[in-house]
């Protein structure tokens, strides 16, 4: 199990620092942002809730069968947000952003999704859950009530920007989970 959960740190690592590279190719943005609650708020509630978490051994996950369980939903999930990254090529942005020369991107994995990449971050966070510490559910949570309120706030964005293509767009696809969500 140590090894999987060297693993899974290191690929969140090599993830985020390539993201992070591959944000300086984006279109640039006219407005949006991150809103009130923000990328430090975020993290610093997630930080409290690992350090607290971590120290007490109880909800550590034991069984290798949970953690390779946990290590394919990690993967599945960093491989879908990397794809619907490369898909929606410089139109990315950080959440509730707008785009300068927005398109409307329906291929791919956003041909089933309209957020694809929340998606994925979302199941990185339970496959991680799985393999390291049972506490990383709740940042799933706190990520995942963000993602929502997000992806509510970037809707209203591309219904007003593309008001006959987003409307038909939104139903015929789903937010965050193919088929129920």
């Amino acid at each position: 199990m140590h090894a999987l959960r060297i693993a899974v740190g290191i690929t969140w690592g090599v993830f985020w620092l390539g993201w992070l590279l591959a944000a300086f190719g984006a279109k640039r943005s006219i407005g949006g942002g991150w809103g009130r609650l923000g990328p430090r708020g975020i993290a610093a509630v997630a930080v409290v809730i690992v350090v607290r978490g971590v120290g007490g051994h109880s909800l550590q996950v034991h069984s290798p069968v949970v953690g390779v369980v946990g290590v394919a939903v990690f993967a599945v999930g960093l491989a879908l947000a990397v794809w619907a990254r490369v898909i929606l090529g410089r139109n990315w942005g950080m959440p509730t952003t707008e785009r300068a020369e927005p398109e409307l991107i329906t291929d791919g994995p956003y041909d089933v999704i309209r957020h694809p990449i929340y998606t994925g971050i979302l199941l990185g966070l339970v496959g991680t859950a799985l393999v390291i510490n049972l506490i990383a559910l709740a940042i799933a949570v706190i990520v995942g009530v963000y993602f929502v309120w997000a992806a509510t706030v970037e809707e209203r964005n591309l219904r007003a920007t593309f008001p006959s293509a987003y409307p038909a767009y939104q139903a015929r696809t789903k937010m965050l989970i193919p088929f129920l969500l």
